[in-house]
């Protein structure tokens, strides 16, 4: 088990050296293609949509609308569709905030040129069937989108003014660019530990990872939202298919065996808002994951066995579909780990040099490496992520019952309800609480851990130690949250008027069928 978690390990590793080895590249792509100007003729630039899907967004929608109304571009090539499925009064809440818009058409910054003015063209698009869910939201508003690029944001981000004069010049200097990929930002990163670790993962992501494989050539994907896409670049690829729960990943890789390139823009920085509860951070981890499982299912074979790709492309392609399953690998190690400890003899100092030290190293000093230099690459201290890491590893213990039982739901079903991460907006609301279980498995294997320690100090395993006090605490600690979220939503359901009652719940109730929308 330690071998094969290494083996992921290490591949973090290599991301870390691949952009160490490409860093005068990187400096070139960071800067990107000069923005536009306000000198530019409107009538030179391509046309923009932006697409903004909606499913209950009570407490972010207003504060997405608003900034995504102010975005710098000629009014006369912009197009903004507000993608709604929302079965609660945030319909009613959207459609006003809509027509207050295109009534009032918000100003640009004071530096953008007259010309650009004149009416808001903003849309609302309900539909009452959620076919797809936001994939299916995505390909109905598409049908209809006057742009020939597509800018896509969640509910929770914050449009930048200039996000649309940064990325709109990679595709008018090259048509093969598909799609371009902005960063992710983070708004209440200060808010707790929890979202200091989440925001540590996700740095991860976008300035390793991405870069790395940007830099390289290899494939990475559309993170869902803070893009854009060439219209073209979906049609010819399949457009948005619902067969998965992660339809940004499927269409990735769709549209680059098909030709397309993308660029990433690590400069480019649109702020989110992190889910704030483990219950909501949970619900998010396991839809990522089963979605990523079910396109390794769905890509995987056409992927390895594709000419249009090089052998360092497909293997990485290989760890980039299979992440979550050290997930599964972690949860075996665990339990493991005390039988291990009571039947194999103490490790001698010379073994533990040999075998233990090297795996130890191989399993989280790459994740030091690869985390540290996520940090370094925006300015912040590397030290913040080595004391942040501890968290982070106790976090992803925590989560591995949980993801592991995505992973095999991935690997037995595609598809499956698309469960979106409820927001508390700037005013931390509690309006949406995600739904779970009581964490009854995590604390199992955190009794198992606890005997883990204690066997590991009784039987001199002192390597092992270090391992089993965080298995013991990652799962004790996510425990201990999800129990108290949960607790404290069922009292407030029961407390709360029956009408009130349904809207605690983050789950939607199921769509209607067919006779049911006829009557």
């Amino acid at each position: 088990m330690l071998l094969l978690l290494a083996m992921y390990g290490l591949h973090r590793s290599h991301l870390v050296l691949t952009v160490l080895r490409y860093r005068d590249k990187l400096r070139s792509l960071r800067d990107g293609v000069p923005p536009l100007t306000t000198d530019v003729d409107p009538e030179s630039l391509p046309h923009v949509t932006i697409q903004l899907p909606l499913f209950n967004e009570a407490t972010v929608l207003a504060r997405l609308l608003e900034h995504t109304a102010r975005i710098a571009y000629p009014r006369s090539k912009l197009e903004i569709q507000v993608l709604d499925d929302s079965t609660d009064e945030s319909r009613q809440m959207a459609r006003s905030k809509v027509a207050a818009l295109a009534d009032e058409s918000p100003a640009f910054p004071e530096n953008m040129r007259k010309d650009w003015g004149g009416d808001l063209d903003i849309v609302y698009l309900h539909r009452v069937d959620r076919t797809g869910y936001k994939a299916g939201a995505l390909d109905a508003g598409l049908k209809v989108a006057k742009g020939e690029l597509i800018a896509i944001f969640d509910a929770d981000f914050l449009p930048g003014e200039t996000f649309l004069l940064d990325l709109v010049p990679h595709f008018m200097s090259d048509p093969k660019i598909g799609m371009v990929q902005a960063r992710w930002g983070h708004m209440n990163r200060e808010l707790s530990w929890l979202t200091r670790v989440q925001a540590l993962m996700l740095d991860g992501h976008h300035l390793v990872e991405n870069r790395a494989r940007a830099a390289a050539g290899w494939l990475f994907n559309f993170s869902g939202t803070g893009g854009m896409w060439r219209k073209a670049a979906i049609d010819s690829s399949g457009g948005w298919q619902h067969d998965t729960l992660t339809e940004d990943l499927d269409l990735s890789y769709r549209a680059q065996m098909a030709g397309w390139k993308f660029a990433y823009r690590e400069n480019v920085v649109t702020p989110a808002e992190l889910p704030e509860d483990v219950s909501a951070f949970r619900a998010q981890q396991y839809r990522w994951a089963k979605g990523t499982v079910q396109t390794a299912r769905k890509l995987m074979k056409r992927v390895m066995t594709t000419r249009e790709l090089t052998l360092m492309q497909r293997i990485e392609a290989f760890f980039h579909m299979t992440p979550h399953f050290a997930y599964p690998l972690m949860v075996v190690l665990s339990v493991l780990l005390l039988p291990a400890l009571l039947m194999m003899p103490a490790t001698n100092p010379t073994t533990m040099l040999i075998i233990d030290l090297p795996l130890c190293i191989g399993t989280t000093g790459s994740l030091m490496a690869f985390y540290a230099m996520a940090e370094a690459a925006q300015g912040r201290r590397r030290m913040d992520a080595v004391r942040t890491l501890p968290g982070l590893l106790a976090l992803g213990a925590g989560l591995a019952p949980h993801l592991s039982k995505a992973v095999f739901e991935g690997l037995r079903s595609m598809a499956g309800e698309f469960i979106r991460t409820p927001k508390h907006g700037s005013n931390h609301s509690n309006r949406y609480r995600a739904r779970a279980d009581l964490p009854t498995t995590e604390i199992g294997l955190c009794l198992v851990s606890f005997g883990s320690v204690v066997a590991s100090i009784e039987t001199g395993h002192w390597f092992a130690t270090p391992f089993a006090m965080l298995f013991m605490i990652g799962y004790g600690y996510v425990a201990l949250l999800v129990a108290s979220e949960q607790f404290a939503r069922r009292k407030a359901v029961r407390l709360a008027p029956a009408s009130a009652a349904q809207e605690l719940e983050s789950i939607p109730p199921p769509a209607p069928s067919t006779e049911e929308l006829a009557a």
